[in-house]
Formats: C-alpha cells, sequence, structure tokens
C-alpha cells in the first residue's frame, strides 16, 4: 500500500459518515456525538455512558490514509470531574471504546476507501 493513500472523503461527509455508523457499533445505552475535528482527516467523538459507570468521554479519531485512523484519548470525566484514566477499570473502559471506534472505522472502509 503506497502512502498516497489519502482520505479524500471532506470531513462533513466523513461526520455523517460516522454518524450513521458509531451507533450500530455501540452499546445501545450509550449516547454518542460525532463532532468536526481541528483537521478534514479528523473528528471529535464524544461518549456518554450511560451504563452504571456513567463516564463521559471524549477521543479524536484521525485517518492517517483511507483506511487507518489513530484514536487518541482527550478526556474522561465521570460526574463532570476529570477522572484518572490511569485506573484499571477506566482502562477497561477505553480500551472497549477505542476497539468499538476502530470497528466503526472498519465498518467505513467502503465509504473511505475508493
Amino acid at each position: 500500500m503506497s502512502k498516497s493513500d489519502t482520505l479524500t472523503l471532506g470531513q462533513e461527509q466523513l461526520r455523517e459518515a460516522w454518524s450513521r455508523s458509531l451507533p450500530t457499533v455501540m452499546n445501545s445505552s450509550d449516547l454518542v456525538e460525532v463532532l468536526p475535528g481541528p483537521t478534514e482527516q479528523s473528528l471529535r467523538i464524544h461518549i456518554a455512558s450511560v451504563g452504571r459507570t456513567k463516564y463521559s468521554l471524549d477521543f479524536s479519531v484521525t485517518y492517517m490514509d483511507s483506511r487507518e485512523v489513530r484514536v487518541e484519548l482527550v478526556d474522561v470525566e465521570k460526574d463532570d470531574r476529570s477522572v484518572d484514566e490511569h485506573s484499571e477499570m477506566v482502562q477497561r473502559v477505553i480500551q472497549q471504546y477505542v476497539r468499538q471506534l476502530h470497528e466503526c472505522a472498519q465498518a467505513l472502509h467502503n465509504v473511505t476507501h475508493k
């Protein structure tokens, strides 16, 4: 695969595709919001875990090319307060959501990789 394999989809089209697809890979009780990121190839994903943990997480999703994404945690809060993301329970929650974000990116290959 050459490095010239760049994402050609505009940010608004990307946001709309993620807004449609992300709820299908998330827990049905989680609330998700897909927002524009700081660059054309990035999105900001806000997840409100409505389950017993009641965490609120923000992730940055950046397309490295038309198929590969880099997912980075931006912030974790509980009851509107920042929490230590290094605790074991929070790490498990973060890992679960990172997996689901990668699943969504894979599900969108037919849209992003033309």
